[in-house]
């Protein structure tokens, strides 16, 4: 069963993946001298995968992680620039440095510290603490970047993407932390509740003036996007 479970997450991911890929390059203008940066990027094989085919050069694609071995393997294998950032996510860039920045999946985790994830079993306190968090560093991609391409998964998709648990998403979090505890021994995906789910009012608050675009599958919404190009 945990192969069966396994093997169609990561069918509907990749296929995801690739959708979003498309996307992207429909919507931005690439050319040799497109300075990007990959926020949140582990060792960059998801930018890689979505550059695939345009004359980016590697030279002017960045990777930051919070994880340096990371970073060291994107850049011994993709030839990327590495960039170390804390968990404040702030930039080591001026105004304006990047043409575009792309941020897949990693809005959703900055939320709380780490070592305070499991404490922090008030549902008021984590949203309120993450909402906060997630629009500094909204700011911050929007400080760095003239234009930007930023997804995560939707709040009230009917299967929870860390978890991979149906419905699990719209627990409260007094109920969501000890079920996540109880399932995961016998459950294929190992996670830690660190996220804070966004719905679309949220992710356009964060990102004033950006299209909110819906990621679908079988007609539901899977993950949203905030995307601001000049090509637009």
């Amino acid at each position: 069963m945990a192969n069966i479970i396994s093997k169609f997450v990561g069918n509907l991911s990749t296929r995801a993946r690739q959708r979003r890929a498309k996307e992207f390059r429909e919507h931005f203008r690439l050319t040799a001298d497109t300075r990007i940066l990959d926020l949140g990027s582990q060792w960059g094989a998801a930018i890689h995968s979505v550059l695939d085919g345009t004359p980016v050069k590697p030279e002017n694609t960045y990777i930051a992680d919070i994880h340096p071995k990371f970073l060291e393997r994107g850049r011994q294998e993709f030839g990327y620039v590495p960039v170390l950032v804390g968990e404040d996510g702030k930039l080591p860039f001026p105004d304006g440095f990047f043409d575009i920045v792309y941020c897949s999946s990693v809005i959703e985790h900055v939320t709380v510290p780490k070592d305070q994830v499991y404490a922090t079993r008030s549902g008021k306190v984590f949203r309120e603490r993450s909402l906060k968090h997630q629009r500094e560093f909204a700011r911050e991609i929007q400080r760095v970047g003239r234009q930007f391409f930023v997804q995560t998964p939707y709040r009230w998709f009917v299967i929870e993407s860390h978890s991979w648990l149906p419905f699990y998403g719209w627990l409260p979090r007094r109920l969501l932390i000890p079920a996540l505890q109880m399932v995961r021994p016998f459950w294929p995906s190992r996670t830690h509740p660190d996220w804070y789910l966004l719905n679309k009012r949220e992710l356009a608050g964060m990102f004033d003036g950006a299209e909110i675009r819906d990621e679908k599958w079988l007609g539901l919404t899977k993950s949203i996007m905030a995307i601001k190009s000049e090509r637009a």
